[in-house]
């Protein structure tokens, strides 16, 4: 992870990835995307059964906004990139990218919602978490709003 707060996470595609012509299945996407997003989590010190444990929160998606430009295709070797956007009190926004080399398959925008495990409503961000978000990404926010 850079000063910025980029993150990559390294994925091969298998060929249960692929679709009946060839390449990844659309889907795929979203899931290499997930992983990364877990592995950042899992980069900055936060594992996600741990934050749903001793914080009593989870995050899920709300939204995703997704272009695909290039196919990939079965042993590709992948890069997913994660970078924060912003961040609320209970939100998270990604710029994702898959990336084959230098060449972008597919980008989206993710929002995340930080949510109560028993309610599923939106709770705060934790402190130590948004602590450490800051720290990588240097961004201030005082956590006010979504």
């Amino acid at each position: 992870m850079s000063r910025s707060g980029n993150f990559s996470w390294p994925v091969r595609v298998y060929y249960e990835d692929t679709d009946a012509g060839g390449v990844v299945y659309y889907a795929n996407y979203l899931g290499f995307m997930e992983r990364a997003r877990t592995e950042w989590l899992r980069h900055l010190g936060f594992e996600q059964p741990v934050l749903a444990e001793r914080f009593g929160v989870l995050f899920v998606v709300r939204a995703v906004n997704i272009e695909y430009l290039m196919p990939g295709r079965f042993n590709d070797s992948l890069q997913i990139d994660v970078t924060v956007l912003e961040t609320g009190g209970s939100r998270l926004r990604f710029a994702q990218q898959v990336r084959r080399g230098d060449d972008v398959l597919a980008s989206a925008q993710v929002d995340v919602v930080c949510v109560a495990v028993a309610s599923f409503r939106p709770q705060r961000i934790p402190a130590s978490l948004r602590t450490a978000i800051e720290g990588v990404t240097g961004n201030h926010n005082d956590g006010a709003g979504i």
